[in-house]
């Protein structure tokens, strides 16, 4: 039973660990960028002298901060023309320092245009642009489909170990851990929340945990 728990808690910290990683390196450095939603905010902001665009990015209580730099900016633009890539650059630092901020995430300044953002990112962007998400499904679908039959397939090599042939056990149930923990992951992260209903109120979930499975 400890063995169990202990290869749960493992593959769980790594599933955690990895999901933490790639979502950090993709979607909060796509707001970092140069060519990303909150650079491209600002720059509406700055080319129609309307400071709303930027607003949606910040959060309510610092509006005032986002108007001081806007105001600012707009007027150095106006006064000093050849300044105009100088000033711009301080409000897309500032705007991005304080999205950042109500995210709760460090700024670590602003990334060159043009990075690596992963299918997902570029897909997902792409889907908002068209007015059509067929091709984010796909890429999502593929990968998790994917992701089970390779733990599926993994899971039946192993399943019919000697009972005496304790390591081949302890990968059979590993194997088993992994394959269940993945699938209830993926199941619980596209049903939460699926309708606004349960957006505001909460319901527990029907299925039973694969922690309370595995106990």
């Amino acid at each position: 039973m400890k063995m169990k728990k202990l290869i749960f808690f493992t593959g769980s910290l790594f599933l955690i660990l990895m999901i933490t990683f790639v979502l950090y390196d993709t979607i909060f450095a796509h707001c970092d960028t140069l060519d990303g939603p909150v650079v491209a905010a600002a720059r509406n902001s700055l080319e129609t002298g309307n400071v709303n665009y930027v607003f949606a990015w910040v959060q309510k209580e610092n509006e005032a901060e986002i108007r001081e730099a806007f105001e600012k900016t707009s007027h150095q633009i106006k006064e000093h023309p050849d300044s105009k890539e100088f000033a711009e650059k301080y409000f897309f630092e500032t705007v991005v320092r304080v999205h950042r901020q109500g995210e709760g995430e460090p700024y670590t300044g602003l990334k060159p245009a043009g990075g690596e953002l992963g299918p997902v990112i570029e897909l997902g962007d792409k889907a908002i642009t068209d007015g059509n998400a067929k091709e984010l499904k796909k890429l999502i679908l593929d990968a998790v489909e994917r992701g089970i039959d390779e733990r599926f397939k993994e899971v039946m090599e192993k399943k019919n170990y000697e009972v005496d042939n304790v390591e081949a056990g302890r990968e059979y149930v590993n194997a088993y851990v992994q394959f269940l923990h993945f699938s209830e992951k993926i199941y619980d992260t596209a049903d939460k929340h699926s309708t606004k209903e349960e957006h505001e109120t909460p319901k527990k979930n029907p299925h039973k945990k694969t922690e309370e499975h595995l106990h």
